[in-house]
């Protein structure tokens, strides 16, 4: 049997990413997909016309895990495709921010995302391949948005990383950096994005289907929009340190 996994698929770009994936991958017999909010996977389910298979839950508690691992040993599919975009974000300097809420965006970006690789990693084979939303925050710290921006250069390290070991096995890893995606992510994140922020949102559509394609493609990162590629090229040219003041004074614009 051969599956897709997508994580964070109740809303956003994890619903994108299972609506997107049957069009493109017309092998697949079930897509796997987990959340917490079950009444939205379940219209989600409705809606693909692929059989889908629920997985709802906590990532930063155990259950879902132990669910899906049990599904895993009973059936042993061939993961095809594992998309991991579920993830926390809140805005605010580290300060200011509840300390839970900043240990639940390290819990849900790095060790849930962390943990469900390496549970999925021995049900994958050749051609098989790995998609983990980071995002372009992960190309400079980011004051105001520090912790979410942290996490987020972990999943890009980590994917860059076992891009490189899993390569002779056949298995492709793309790291996927968005910018600013126009979803409800800024609501929930406790604040509003700056007036550029703003003006550089795209739409998930376009940011899924080019993830899709570069993953194809065997692509090691995904990155839309022509403002975004500039903004990786800029991380790699300015100092660390005036780069670090240049994000502040952006992320500073949803404070007014």
């Amino acid at each position: 049997m051969k599956i897709a996994i997508v994580t964070g698929a109740s809303s956003g770009l994890g619903r994108e990413f299972a609506r997107q994936i049957p069009r493109l991958y017309r092998s697949l017999d079930e897509i796997w997909v987990a959340a917490r909010r079950i009444e939205r996977l379940e219209k989600l389910k409705e809606e693909l016309s692929l059989p889908v298979r629920i997985f709802d839950g906590d990532l930063e508690r155990d259950d879902i895990y132990m669910h899906m691992k049990c599904e895993l040993e009973r059936l042993i599919p061939d993961i095809r495709m594992l998309v991991n975009t579920a993830g926390l974000g809140k805005i605010g300097r580290c300060m200011s921010l509840d300390t839970k809420e900043q240990l639940d965006m390290v819990d849900v970006n790095i060790r849930a995302l962390t943990r469900l690789t390496c549970l999925c990693l021995p049900y994958m084979s050749r051609g098989s391949r790995i998609l983990q939303l980071a995002s372009a925050a992960a190309f400079a710290p980011q004051p105001g948005f520090a912790v979410y921006a942290a996490s987020k250069s972990y999943v890009y390290s980590f994917s860059r990383g076992i891009a490189v070991e899993l390569k002779e096995k056949g298995i492709f890893v793309t790291a996927v950096c968005p910018g600013p995606v126009d979803t409800a992510f800024f609501a929930h994140a406790g604040g509003e994005a700056g007036s550029m922020k703003k003006s550089l949102r795209v739409p998930p559509e376009a940011v899924v289907r080019q993830a899709l394609l570069d993953a194809a493609e065997g692509k090691e990162m995904s990155v839309y929009g022509g403002k975004m590629k500039i903004a990786r090229l800029l991380s790699k040219i300015l100092p660390d340190s005036l780069l670090t003041r240049i994000m502040g004074k952006i992320n500073e614009q949803g404070d007014d």
